[in-house]
């Protein structure tokens, strides 16, 4: 399954992958603990209080510094990143996120080594692909699984330990093999919890772990007008001859037709939306999972408790969602008789049809 906006995603991921490991070595963003401060794009980066403990300047000119160079920035980085969780969601986790891209990566080795993107999934995934091809599991690829678990635990471990202390130190040091005994205590500790996590509790860290997620799912929750993935309930009785690829194919785990309180730790990542795009394009219709906002973001963050708000036509592109031609009508009817229908999607269709 490949579109261009998975595309675009890609190379994001990649971007902002790429600058979380090389932002230490070129000095772009670390705390040097051996300093005593930050540095931001090569510059010392203090609060500005060494005068004050001089006795150089007052107390008004270092409660200045103090909001200019502690406070202000924080706010500005806290306050933009939850405006676009306001309106848009866990956008920086589906899109920019280096832990994320990492869960996505190894939830696709798992796939093809076991046909389970997680060790806790009850049952392997349909072999049957969005876009018609077929995923046979392969048990020869977990030795590749595991190594890049280990190779991914190890790249965190250094990475991180090069926020605290000076990168050219740690890779000369590793490099040579002469880590001291804290580096290699941090490194080896880090290492080996970072494996278990990538391994175990990966997509448990992102819903409940990081307070960066958290925070943008509650900000998200908050904003019922917010961008969000819509279900086209006027068209659910096209689930039926699918195999619930949508579900399949999230990286969370979560069921993209539910409504927004149990789509809570939605990273925004469209893998769905181009799921039910692939199944669709093989009946010439219109896929039934989109993007919507505002007013046609309330049926999905407004639909519980018995509320079931007006969908408008316009809401999913303005197609009549009522009229299916005989061709299309065929295609689907074989398509069961040679797949058979998923008894969840047809609960989901009598609970959910028009």
């Amino acid at each position: 399954m490949s579109s261009a906006l998975q595309n675009q995603r890609l190379l994001y991921r990649l971007g902002f992958f790429v600058l979380f490991v090389l932002a230490p070595p070129l000095d772009l963003f670390r705390l040097d603990l051996t300093q005593g401060h930050f540095i931001l794009f090569g510059l010392d980066w203090t609060l500005g209080l060494d005068p004050f403990l001089r006795g150089e300047v007052g107390v008004g000119h270092a409660a200045l510094n103090l909001l200019l160079r502690g406070f202000l920035p924080i706010a500005l980085l806290g306050g933009g990143l939850l405006w676009v969780a306001w309106r848009y969601g866990r956008l920086y986790c589906g899109w920019l996120c280096p832990h994320f891209s990492v869960v996505e990566l190894i939830n696709g080795l798992m796939l093809r080594a076991s046909g389970k993107p997680t060790l806790w999934e009850k049952q392997p995934l349909p072999e049957r692909q969005p876009d018609g091809r077929s995923l046979q599991p392969d048990r020869r690829l977990w030795p590749v699984t595991l190594l890049v678990v280990l190779a991914f635990a190890l790249l965190w471990a250094v990475v991180l330990l090069t926020y605290l202390l000076p990168p050219q130190e740690i890779y000369t040091n590793l490099f040579n093999g002469q880590l001291t005994r804290n580096q290699s205590v941090f490194i080896g500790v880090a290492t080996l919890a970072f494996c278990i996590e990538f391994l175990l509790a990966r997509h448990l860290f992102c819903r409940f772990g990081c307070a960066i997620g958290l925070f943008q799912s509650l900000v998200w929750m908050a904003n019922k007008r917010a961008l969000v993935v819509g279900f086209d309930g006027g068209r659910a009785s096209a689930c039926i001859d699918c195999n619930a690829a949508c579900d399949n194919v999230c990286p969370m785990r979560l069921k993209p037709r539910a409504i927004k309180r149990k789509m809570f730790t939605c990273t925004q990542c469209t893998q769905c939306i181009d799921a039910c795009t692939d199944v669709q394009a093989a009946h010439a219709a219109p896929p039934l999972l989109q993007w919507v906002r505002g007013e046609c973001a309330l049926q999905v963050s407004d639909r519980e408790h018995g509320r079931r708000p007006a969908v408008s036509k316009h809401c999913f592109r303005g197609i009549d969602v009522r009229v299916e031609t005989a061709t299309q009508a065929r295609i689907r009817h074989s398509s069961i008789v040679r797949h058979g229908a998923p008894r969840l999607d047809r609960a989901y269709v009598s609970h959910h049809g028009e």
